[in-house]
């Protein structure tokens, strides 16, 4: 596709995707502080709070940069009856993001607590249960799916951080629904159990993720990564992959063909979040109805401009088009 294509596309037509994420919602928080002694009670540093943040983590990080994009999204996942749901909901709702998806059960919003001391975390606390969500609460989830669907979606993103939403059960059932109404799945995996991915149009995994699900771990290089690509495509019944690979880039792999992307980022200084960019930007392209291609290099312009930055980053629309207009050689 012709660079103007794409500059159409993000800056007039991502309005028009509709997506559903569904999977481990979470809430990230972060305080910031000073360290000047050690405590008088404990051999532990006194960390003087100075400032506070809360950003969407997991499947919710996923729906907050198709959000900033631009998507018609919703979000589907678990939350508990606490204070960490209701600030979740609030960013969901200040994004424009459908909560309707959102079971609330007995276990705590999953949240991830870090305190930050010069510059250095010193300590996290995780809020959460990470069991598998079975019973009524999964059949909520199924049900919504379904509605949902009915709805008409054009894209379907599941994204697997291992706290519990994303069973075998669950999976298979929405990417059956899913294939029922002619959507596409894309799937961030999680663990070693692919199984419950089995026939989903395509997988996320980065190079650590896949050396998970293989017998002999694999170098970051495109032959290795192609290979390995097609065992598990085998191995799990899975139809395309797109590995992302940190300073390296991303590799499409297809029953046809696999296409090498290299990274367009000056300096990877963070990847954290940059797997939550590239499956958001990847689906969005998907549901506009660009060739997988196209939508692999979208995906790699987008993670460029995430690397770059320091913590978890959604990239927006603006920020998108600007890194797209600039690039020379699609």
């Amino acid at each position: 596709m012709e660079r103007q294509e794409l500059c159409e596309f993000v800056a007039e037509k991502t309005g028009k995707c509709k997506i559903l994420v569904v999977g481990d919602v979470m809430l990230d928080k972060y305080f910031y502080g000073e360290v000047r002694r050690i405590s008088p009670e404990a051999p532990v540093p006194i960390t003087h709070v100075t400032g506070e943040k809360e950003t969407l983590g997991g499947a919710a990080n996923v729906a907050h940069n198709l959000a900033l994009l631009g998507c018609q999204t919703a979000i589907c996942g678990f939350v508990g009856n606490d204070y960490h749901c209701q600030s979740l909901m609030e960013k969901f709702i200040a994004c424009g993001i459908d909560i309707r998806g959102l079971v609330p059960t007995e276990s705590p919003t999953t949240t991830k607590i870090r305190v930050i001391g010069e510059h250095q975390q010193m300590l996290r606390l995780d809020f959460e249960d990470t069991n598998p969500v079975e019973g009524h609460y999964a059949d909520r989830m199924k049900n919504y799916v379904s509605q949902k669907l009915s709805e008409s979606m054009d894209a379907v993103v599941i994204s697997d951080y291992g706290k519990g939403a994303c069973t075998e059960d669950t999976c298979q059932t929405i990417i059956k629904i899913c294939h029922d109404h002619g959507v596409p799945v894309v799937v961030d995996p999680k663990g070693s159990n692919w199984t419950k991915y089995s026939r989903a149009d395509y997988i996320t995994p980065n190079v650590k993720e896949l050396n998970e699900v293989l017998l002999d771990p694999i170098k970051n290089e495109d032959f290795a990564v192609e290979r390995a690509s097609r065992y598990v495509m085998r191995k799990f019944k899975l139809k395309n992959v797109v590995a992302t690979r940190s300073s390296k880039g991303l590799s499409l792999v297809t029953s046809e063909q696999a296409t090498h992307i290299p990274t367009r980022a000056q300096e990877v200084f963070d990847v954290s979040g940059a797997g939550d960019t590239v499956i958001a930007v990847f689906a969005m392209a998907l549901a506009g109805g660009l060739k997988p291609v196209d939508a692999a290099y979208m995906a790699n312009l987008a993670a460029s401009v995430v690397v770059a930055k320091l913590g978890t980053y959604a990239v927006s629309r603006a920020e998108l088009l600007k890194v797209v207009q600039e690039v020379e050689d699609l």
